[in-house]
C-alpha cells in the first residue's frame, strides 16, 4: 500500500478527528553525512526522517502523541485515536484556548518534498582529499564530520491552518592533531556547502598548531577572555531558552524582578548588545510560524500556527522581551513575543579576530566550550570546560597554548562585563547546538571570566 504524502497525512488525520480541536504536524526529511579520521574518509551515509505528531483537544484537555517512521492510513487514524484517548485521561490544560485562525497559507503546500542529494557533499569530498594530502605532508592528522539535512515541516489544524516550511542546513567540524597529539578544532555552518573552504579551515588549524608549540601552565582565576562565536552561541542559547516570561514572573529565574514583576527594561549588557530573532534572517531562515508537538514552559500546543516575526529580546543591552505564549502574554498583560527558532547577537564595532587579539594586552583566546551544565537557574550560573585550545595573548600577540580550564559563570553576568564586540557571523554552538541550531554570533571580549580549576581535558 502506498504511504500517504505529508499533505495527505495531515488531511487523513484531521478528517479522522472527533474532538474539539486537532493539530497535525508532519516532519519529513533526509540527511547525508561524511566522517573522516587519520587523513582518510571512514564513512558516508544517508537517512530518511519521518515523524507524525497529533495533538487532540477534548473538553479543554490535551493529548499529544507521535509516531516515527512512514505511516499508512490505518496507522494515522490509530494515532489520532491514541491522542484523543490521552486527552480524555489528561487533567484540564491551564492554557486552553481556541487555535489560531488561518492567516496566509504556504503557496508551496502541495509541492513534493525535496529529495536529499548526496551530490551536495561531492565538492567537499574533493576538498578533503586535497586537505588529507596537505596534512600528511605537514605531519598532521585530520578528523571530522559533515552533515547536510533537508527537512520539511507540514502543519495542519482543525481551525483551517495549512502551513509548510522547508529548511536546508549543514555543518562541518574539523579537528587537527600535530606530532604532539594535542587537538585543535574549528567548525563551519552552511546551507549547501558551496561556501565552505576546507583549505581556509585548515589554515586556521595550522595557525593554532603553531601557537601550541609553546606550552604554558596557568593557574585558575579571573581572566580577560576572547570568547569565539561558537562559545558565545552556547551561552546565548541558554540565556534564550530559559527566558520564559511566566517563570520569570513567578520569581523562578534570573529574569525575575520583585513583586511578581520581571526585569524587562533593565540594562543587562555593559555595551549595547542586541539579541534578536527573525524567521527571515539571511542564512538563518527558520519556520515563520510556531510549531509545538507538545507544550513546554515557552511553547503551547494551542499556539500552533501562530505567525512569527522579528523580535528583539535585548535592545542595545537592555532587556526588551521575554518568551511568551498567548496565555502568558494575556495573564501578564504583555505584548505577545513567541519563541523563534534562530538567534542573532549584534553589537557595535564589528572587529575581526585579528583586531581583537592585537588590542589585547594580557588575556586568553578560547577555542570552544564543552560539557556545559546548569548550576543555578535563579542566577543562570553555568559550569563547563574549555576545549581544544586556549591561548595566551600578550601585548597583541599569541605567545603560546595554555592548559584547559573549568569555568563557572553566568551568561547574564558575563554580558555585563563585555567590553568589546567582534563581527557577527553565522555559527553553531558546539555543545548546545541542538537547542537553537541557527545562530549568528560575534567574538566577545569579556573581563574577569571565571576559570575555577585547571583541567587536563583536551
Amino acid at each position: 500500500m502506498r504511504t500517504p504524502s505529508p499533505q495527505e497525512t495531515v488531511e487523513i488525520a484531521l478528517a479522522a478527528a472527533r474532538g474539539e480541536d486537532c493539530v497535525v504536524i508532519v516532519e519529513q526529511g533526509a540527511d547525508v553525512h561524511l566522517r573522516w579520521a587519520d587523513n582518510a574518509l571512514t564513512g558516508n551515509g544517508s537517512g530518511d526522517e519521518h515523524r507524525v505528531s497529533v495533538v487532540a483537544v477534548a473538553a479543554g484537555r490535551v493529548g499529544a502523541v507521535s509516531l516515527c517512521g512512514p505511516a499508512d492510513r490505518a496507522e494515522i487514524v490509530a494515532l489520532v485515536r491514541a491522542a484523543e484517548e490521552a486527552a480524555r485521561q489528561a487533567p484540564p490544560a491551564p492554557d486552553a484556548r481556541p487555535l489560531p485562525a488561518p492567516a496566509a497559507g504556504s503557496p508551496h503546500w502541495d509541492e513534493p518534498v525535496p529529495a536529499a542529494a548526496s551530490a551536495v557533499l561531492a565538492g567537499l569530498v574533493d576538498q578533503l582529499a586535497a586537505g588529507f594530502g596537505r596534512a600528511r605532508r605537514d605531519g598532521r592528522v585530520l578528523h571530522g564530520y559533515a552533515e547536510h539535512r533537508l527537512r520539511s515541516t507540514f502543519l495542519g489544524t482543525s481551525a483551517g491552518v495549512r502551513l509548510r516550511h522547508d529548511e536546508p542546513a549543514g555543518h562541518l567540524e574539523l579537528t587537527a592533531r600535530g606530532r604532539d597529539g594535542l587537538p585543535v578544532w574549528t567548525n563551519a555552518v552552511t546551507t549547501d556547502f558551496t561556501d565552505v573552504s576546507v583549505a581556509a579551515l585548515q589554515d586556521e588549524l595550522d595557525r593554532r598548531l603553531r601557537w601550541g608549540r609553546r606550552r604554558i601552565e596557568l593557574p585558575p582565576g579571573r581572566y580577560e577572555c576572547l570568547l569565539p562565536p561558537t562559545a558565545v552561541a552556547d551561552l546565548m542559547n541558554y540565556a534564550y531558552t530559559t527566558a520564559g516570561a511566566r517563570a520569570a514572573a513567578q520569581g523562578r529565574t534570573v529574569y525575575s524582578g520583585t513583586g511578581g514583576r520581571t526585569r524587562i527594561g533593565e540594562q543587562l549588557a555593559g555595551v549595547p548588545l542586541t539579541l534578536r530573532s527573525d524567521p527571515a534572517a539571511d542564512g538563518l531562515r527558520c519556520a515563520p510560524f510556531l510549531v509545538a508537538p507538545s507544550s513546554t514552559p515557552t511553547r503551547s500546543v494551542f499556539d500552533n500556527g501562530l505567525p512569527l516575526g522579528p523580535t528583539r529580546w535585548w535592545d542595545e543591552g537592555r532587556l526588551r522581551s521575554l518568551v511568551h505564549t498567548r496565555d502568558s502574554a494575556d495573564e501578564l498583560g504583555m505584548p505577545l513575543t513567541p519563541a523563534v527558532d534562530n538567534l542573532i547577537l549584534e553589537g557595535p564595532g564589528g572587529a575581526s579576530v585579528a583586531d581583537l587579539v592585537a588590542a589585547t594586552r594580557h588575556g586568553l583566546l578560547v577555542t570552544s566550550l564543552w560539557y556545559i551544565r546548569e548550576v543555578d537557574l535563579a542566577t543562570m550560573a553555568l559550569t563547563g570546560l574549555t576545549r581544544d585550545g586556549v591561548y595566551l595573548v600578550r601585548d597583541g600577540e599569541v605567545v603560546g597554548a595554555v592548559n584547559n580550564f573549568r569555568f563557572n559563570d553566568s551568561p547574564l553576568a558575563m554580558a555585563a562585563r563585555v567590553t568589546e564586540v567582534g563581527a557577527t557571523v553565522p555559527t553553531r554552538a558546539r555543545d548546545w547546538g541542538d537547542a537553537v541550531a541557527r545562530t549568528a554570533m560575534p567574538m566577545l571580549r569579556v573581563q574577569d571570566f571565571r576559570l575555577t580549576a585547571a583541567t587536563r581535558a583536551v
